[in-house]
């Protein structure tokens, strides 16, 4: 009898998938489209058991879609620039060029054996420069429609590294790669211009019906739409205004001074007489200024000598001080502080000693001030203090907008609706990134390349051993000819944030060979994505981004009217984890020992480790499983069986040995019963409605499985016909029939399995081409159904009755039963409650 021999299997089919161009996708007149994503990877070097999670789903839908008479997109690309190349360069004294492309060879070598049905031949890197070539003509249509912009700005800098970090990538005031202290700059920057698409990009939020909900909360918190009013505060000794923002105006009656940014115009010019104010500005500059770390951070100020009028109550001076706590880039860098009613502002007030006023207080209780801020929610009722416009119990909001009316009848201050989000400042300091095809001549200034000249290519005679942009020290790279005026000139030697390469790719799969961005005639087939499938770590930035360019694409017409959205359907992965194994040194600290070190929980040696719940493999805590150890020991479809199989795929899923051994096991009986099947002679049996029935009933069952990202619980379905197929005593032929669709139905999730036993039992063809199995409605309806009977709470038998029997036929043949008779003892039932096609309970 054939054994199971995933090795030589599963390469044979891949061979016969990629002889036939079985995943190449190609459009079709007569089909209708679907494209599935999965985000693609940073190329690393390895890939790891997540990788093998996502692109299976992935996958799966792929495989599903074209067999259900779909043309499909599936592809595969590397979002391969980045500060880890550099950083890896300067370790080893290569190339970042040398070393990404040696990574994405080793793992599309990885890649390949997992049998993903993916088009290999749209495969692109966001460093070749036929695809950043493209980029860099993007950026010259958004430039020419507003889209761009440089200015002034200050950002995060990074002495080691060198370049400009996002806010996301200072953690705890330090360089997320470097370590360094990060320090604030002024530095001249490119952005887009993302924030005129704020309303725009929050309320589509509404529209994208197949994301999750948490993940469309994150966009919209992120976007952060508030409506306040600017309120002018003039300064008792005359001057210009101090114009704050305010989200809580209905607390102006605790309003006991005025905080402004360090980069606030007037802080920065007082700085330049009051030295002690230099230094703080400097200080404050040093900071990690992420919500979560400026949340943390103690709350430190200037105080500027400047007094403002209350605008309520005039007779009230207010001091002007400089708090790092407050950002120049929201608002007008400018807020009151009402110490009652703002915890920080509160902390602030205690540190300077400055007056804590109540201008409000909860229902029945005292008015008096607490030791922590009062800070209710918007919606709850609460009781004001001699509000000044008469207001008295009412919600926060319905004070707030009675508050803003106020001010406004009283020009004391205009209403007006603020986004957290900011513009997108792309520029980074650094080599290995998309160049920015800009020149700057003296004589014409700021001109954007002709798009024959590009792609502007990196240069790859470059040197590491300095710190910074080596584009900025290359003799001859930097050095160019004014695209406008022909004169010598200068290039720009900022590259572009890697955001920016993965913001598109999505569209330039629809053409990655095209010599243009896109191919209008491509994306108008192919666009918008119909299933992207990625880890909720980019729920935010990411995602908003691609809805930005693709907003920008559609305007420069690269993308068709219309697509406004790139994602129709998002799905966020779980992780896959495993338990950590640890002993002590004589020290007491942790050493980690790698899951294949550990049999029975214990090492080699007999010494008995220490097991930690499961959680996120990680290279220094030695739980990681390697993919190709794995592939080597059971072969891709055990892999992607086990990690479909134990979890729904939203979750995290723990990697087990234990779990894998019966995913393989299971597979290996697959594989046995259909081979035996195969060699059944042509035959009938009175069970074979039996088997048919069942039959289509998992084709219903694992299609809806499919259909609904339930793999898990389409493969418990595959689990169980398999048993019933195994025990059936149908003939061969029913059997045949019914192995075939087991096989059309594993495909996806097994799909070499799936073709050695189409292959086996006779099939034309492969399966991965096979239309998918249909269930036939009137083979789902039951003849019959098993009931359950309980007494007093337990079950004490069962009877199978005529799926419509009434509750008189039931009672009939349950009152008539042995255990049912013993347990009455000649008397009648308290209660008898029969739920037709369900349960039977009885009380006695």
């Amino acid at each position: 009898m054939n054994t199971y021999t995933p090795g030589t299997i599963e390469a044979k089919w891949q061979a016969a998938w990629a002889d036939a161009d079985t995943f190449k996708a190609v459009r079709s007149a007569d089909k209708p489209k679907y494209y599935v994503l999965e985000m693609f990877p940073y190329p690393s070097g390895r890939i790891h058991i997540g990788h093998v999670r996502n692109y299976t789903m992935g996958d799966v839908i792929a495989r599903y879609k074209l067999a259900t008479g779909h043309a499909v997109l599936h592809p595969m690309g590397w979002d391969a620039f980045g500060m880890p190349a550099e950083n890896a360069a300067m370790a080893s004294g290569g190339h970042p060029k040398d070393w990404t492309y040696q990574n994405i060879a080793d793992m599309r070598d990885q890649m390949k054996p997992l049998g993903l049905s993916i088009d290999w031949s749209r495969e692109f890197a966001t460093c070749d420069p036929e695809y950043y070539g493209q980029q860099q003509a993007l950026f010259i249509d958004f430039l020419a429609k507003g889209l761009i912009y440089r200015k002034k700005a200050v950002v995060n800098w990074d002495p080691v590294d060198m370049t400009v970090l996002a806010n996301e990538q200072v953690i705890d005031g330090k360089g997320w790669r470097s370590g360094a202290e990060v320090e604030r700059r002024e530095l001249v920057q490119w952005f887009f211009r993302i924030s005129d698409y704020s309303e725009e990009l929050l309320t589509a939020i509404d529209g994208l019906d197949n994301w999750p909900a948490k993940v469309k909360l994150m966009q919209a918190n992120w976007i952060g739409k508030s409506r306040g009013i600017e309120i002018p505060f003039h300064p008792t000794n005359g001057g210009d205004p101090i114009v704050c923002y305010s989200t809580r105006p209905d607390t102006m009656r605790g309003a006991s001074f005025i905080a402004i940014s360090p980069e606030h115009p007037l802080s920065v010019a007082m700085s330049a007489d009051t030295p002690e104010l230099a230094d703080f500005i400097a200080e404050t500059r040093k900071m990690d200024t992420t919500e979560a770390a400026m949340e943390k951070a103690e709350k430190k100020g200037i105080d500027t000598g400047i007094r403002v009028k209350h605008p309520i109550y005039p007779d009230q001076e207010l001091p002007v001080w400089v708090g790092n706590f407050v950002l120049m880039d929201y608002g007008t860098g400018a807020v009151f502080g009402c110490p009652a009613h703002d915890q920080r502002d509160l902390d602030f007030a205690r540190k300077y000693d400055l007056p804590v006023r109540n201008a409000f207080h909860m229902p029945g209780e005292p008015a008096e001030v607490q030791d922590q801020a009062l800070v209710p929610a918007k919606t709850e009722p609460v009781v004001f203090i001699d509000h000044f416009a008469g207001i008295t119990e009412v919600t926060s909001q319905d004070a707030i907008d009675a508050t803003i009316d106020y001010f406004e009848a009283n020009g004391l201050g205009q209403g007006q609706v603020k986004y957290r989000l900011r513009d997108w400042g792309l520029s980074r300091q650094r080599y290995w990134g998309c160049p920015i095809p800009v020149v700057h001549c003296d004589a014409c200034g700021v001109v954007p390349e002709k798009k024959e000249n590009l792609p502007i290519e990196l240069p790859y005679d470059v040197s590491f051993d300095i710190p910074g942009n080596p584009l900025d020290r290359h003799p001859t790279w930097r050095d160019c000819a004014c695209p406008s005026c022909g004169k010598p000139a200068k290039r720009e030697t900022d590259t572009m944030d890697t955001f920016v390469d993965s913001s598109w790719y999505f569209a330039r799969f629809t053409a990655p060979h095209a010599t243009t961005p896109t191919d209008i005639d491509d994306a108008a087939y192919w666009m918008n994505v119909d299933q992207y499938i990625g880890g909720i770590e980019h729920a935010i930035l990411h995602l908003l981004y691609s809805r930005f360019f693709a907003r920008a694409m559609n305007m420069t017409g690269h993308l068709p009217q219309g697509t406004a959205e790139p994602f129709d359907a998002l799905f966020t992965q779980g992780m896959v984890t495993h338990e950590i194994y640890q002993t002590r040194d004589a020290n007491g600290r942790p050493v980690y020992h790698l899951p294949e070190d550990v049999t029975n929980g214990k090492l080699a040696d007999g010494t008995t480790v220490e097991v930690i719940p499961s959680a996120k493999m990680s290279k220094s805590k030695k739980n990681v499983v390697d993919p190709d150890d794995i592939l080597a020991k059971y072969g891709a479809d055990t892999a992607r069986w086990f990690v479909l199989s134990d979890s729904p795929p939203e979750r995290d899923v723990e990697w087990t040995a234990s779990g894998a051994d019966a995913a393989f096991k299971h597979l290996g009986r697959v594989h046995r019963v259909c081979t035996q099947i195969a060699e059944m002679p042509d035959e009938t049996s009175p069970d074979d409605a039996d088997l048919l029935r069942a039959m289509h009933k998992a084709i219903h069952d694992v299609t809806m499985g499919v259909e609904t990202f339930g793999f898990n619980a389409a493969i418990a379905k595959l689990y169980a016909f398999t048993n019933v197929l195994a025990k059936s005593k149908a003939g061969g032929n029913a059997k045949r029939t019914a192995a075939k669709v087991l096989a059309q139905l594993m495909s996806p999730m097994t799909p070499h399995l799936s073709e050695e036993i189409w292959a086996m039992l006779g099939a034309d063809g492969l399966v991965a081409n096979a239309p998918w199995p249909v269930a036939d409605a009137a083979m789902l309806v039951e003849d019959s159904v098993t009931m359950p009977i309980q007494i007093n709470g337990k079950r004490r038998a069962e009877i199978q009755v005529a799926a419509d029997a009434s509750k008189d036929a039931i009672e009939k043949i349950v009152m008539d039963l042995e255990p049912v008779q013993r347990a009455l003892d000649g008397g009648q039932p308290k209660k008898l409650i029969i739920v037709p096609g369900r349960i039977v309970n009885i009380v006695v």
